[in-house]
């Protein structure tokens, strides 16, 4: 019975795995190849899982960035993509790169000591005690460094210390550097707008853009400026050289469209450099066309006359008493070059005269005059695309001394760039134009537009600028061939609560062509120094005034102005329509 047993079991078992057994191992199958085998296929099991295992480390070795990058976003700023900035011929003013950054993970970091000193080794200005204490906290991710460059990537990469990585941002750069630094800004360190028209863009809505996660990219539109780089070249380098010839402390410089009111060109020196953000800081290199406010001199006297013309009681024939100081009260009011006569309403704009200048406000009553200005926008403060702008400095209580001081551009103090807009609409036909920095059409322009004085008053104005240039005070400005008009302007600066008599602030706005406007120019220099071939002088006239001829010159091809010769005089070519007026 025993011996059966076996053979008993064996035809008990079940025909199918019979059937498998046979399959699979033969019916004279060799246990210890079958054995061998076992063994092999559990060692490719193991090496199986092993390569499973490096695969995965491998992907996180060098998936580490974009890990980071998610991790990162909840809780610290990552540089954003912002729009190319181009000038109105499509010149790339600002645009982004990709930088690396470096950063670190602190909970993945073995030894923190060694890390520290191998990066402070390769990277010398990194601040030891602040690298040990972003690493020492329980952060997942922290910045070390942001925008290093490749060479230092590389370098710090061969060190292989875990828990170190590299995160390439955006990194706003500017390819003229100081160019078109005051109208352009700067970023910060996460390529956020802190100024000029690089806040004025987060302002109008990137920021919201960033924060909702629609501006990551580089598909933005690219904004289009006013600004023609080729004139703001020309401005600048102009502007440097007369600085540095009549040792002045500052020089500033505009190019309008007096149509559209858009800004062609803006320089302000010193200026700095947004690739170097540090330079910004310094208090000296403010934009003094938007951000200061200046008594703007004589050039106010032009606001003055307008004001008397538009009337209709008085025209360019009308006499004024100059025959001496105008006293009021303990003050006297004195002309440079005092004619001791009557001058006519065009003497008294070509001599620059203050008496006459004073006489003709008063003529017209403190509300009077208070409200032309006003209306020329000139009382409140001017509002652009640039963020950085100043309230105008007016009396708080206006008295007819207030008016006669005024009247010839002392006791009031505004922005550059608004008395600008205001001489625009004195010359344009009488429109009152917002300036923008931002391309504008002549349609667009007046949509915008409000007249503020009778076309014929425009015309008169125009005629005396020119008349000015042929025979006034700004001659030195009257480039032959572009029919040139103008205005000088010279403030004693306030020091310590007095005038200063060598201290002066001298400008000088031009227009041209003088019959039919299309660009306004002005020029400003602080301080400027008197020199053997000015004689002593430091008036608009002998430095302000030449500058400006020199900018045009450079400027005029570039704008497309055609130069004429053989004119008629401005009695006919400008007042062609009427002389009624004289």
């Amino acid at each position: 019975m025993t011996d059966r047993a076996p053979s008993t079991q064996k035809s008990q078992e079940p025909w199918r795995q019979r059937l498998i057994r046979s399959l699979l191992y033969g019916r004279n199958v060799d246990r210890a190849a079958k054995a061998r085998a076992r063994v092999g296929f559990v060692m490719l099991a193991f090496i199986a899982v092993y390569v499973v295992i490096g695969g995965r480390l491998v992907m996180f070795a060098t998936g580490a960035d974009s890990r980071s990058a998610r991790h990162s976003a909840s809780q610290d700023a990552i540089a954003t993509a912002r729009p190319d900035i181009l000038d109105r011929n499509g010149e790339i003013l600002a645009t982004d790169v990709k930088a690396p950054s470096l950063f670190g993970e602190p909970r993945r970091i073995i030894d923190k000591d060694e890390a520290i000193e191998l990066l402070t080794a390769t990277l010398p200005d990194l601040d030891t005690s602040e690298v040990r204490e972003r690493l020492s906290g329980r952060k997942g991710f922290v910045w070390l460094k942001r925008e290093i460059t490749p060479k230092q990537q590389q370098e710090i990469h061969r060190l292989g210390i875990p828990g170190i990585g590299f995160l390439r941002e955006n990194k706003r750069v500017y390819p003229d550097g100081n160019e078109v630094a005051h109208l352009i800004g700067l970023v910060n360190i996460d390529n956020q707008g802190i100024a000029g028209m690089e806040k004025w863009l987060d302002n109008n809505g990137l920021a919201d853009l960033h924060r909702a996660g629609f501006a990551t990219d580089r598909l933005q539109r690219p904004i289009e400026l006013s600004i023609d780089l080729r004139v703001e070249h020309a401005l600048r380098d102009e502007l440097q050289k007369a600085k540095e010839k009549f040792h002045a402390k500052a020089a500033s410089g505009l190019v309008t469209n007096v149509r559209t009111g858009e800004v062609i060109a803006m320089v302000s020196l010193p200026d700095f450099d947004p690739n170097n953000p540090k330079e910004a800081h310094d208090p000296d290199r403010i934009n003094r066309l938007t951000t200061g406010v200046y008594e703007m001199g004589s050039t106010f006297k032009a606001f003055t006359l307008a004001m008397a013309l538009d009337t209709g009681k008085y025209g360019l024939d009308s006499l004024w008493d100059a025959r001496g100081p105008l006293h009021y009260g303990k003050f006297a009011i004195h002309d440079d070059e005092p004619k001791g006569r009557f001058l006519t309403m065009k003497e008294v704009f070509t001599f620059s005269s203050n008496v006459g200048a004073a006489r003709i406000a008063l003529s017209q009553g403190v509300e009077a005059h208070k409200a032309f200005l006003r209306k020329m926008g000139q009382l409140d403060r001017l509002r652009t695309e640039l963020p950085e702008s100043a309230s105008p400095i007016v009396p708080r209580h206006w008295g007819d001394l207030n008016t006669i001081t005024i009247a010839f551009g002392h006791g009031m103090a505004v922005a550059p760039l608004q008395a600008v807009m205001g001489v625009s609409a004195l010359v344009n036909g009488g429109y009152l134009i917002p300036p923008t920095f931002l391309k504008r059409s002549e349609e667009e322009a007046m949509q915008l537009a409000k007249r503020v004085i009778k076309p014929e008053t425009s015309e008169k104005m125009r005629f005396l600028m020119r008349l000015n240039a042929e025979v006034g005070t700004a001659r030195k400005a009257d480039v032959k061939g572009y029919y040139i008009g103008g205005k000088t302007g010279t403030a004693e600066k306030v020091i310590n609560g007095r005038y200063a008599k060598k201290r002066v602030l001298t400008a000088f706005t031009a227009i041209l062509p003088a019959d039919k406007p299309r660009y306004q120019v002005l020029i400003m220099l602080d301080e400027p120094q008197p020199l053997k071939e000015t004689y002593g002088f430091i008036t608009s006239g002998w430095n302000a005034v030449p500058t400006a001829g020199n900018v045009i010159s450079r400027i005029a091809p570039l704008l497309d102005i055609e130069p004429r010769f053989d004119l008629p005089p401005p009695e006919r070519l400008i007042l062609a329509a009427s002389k009624t007026s004289q």
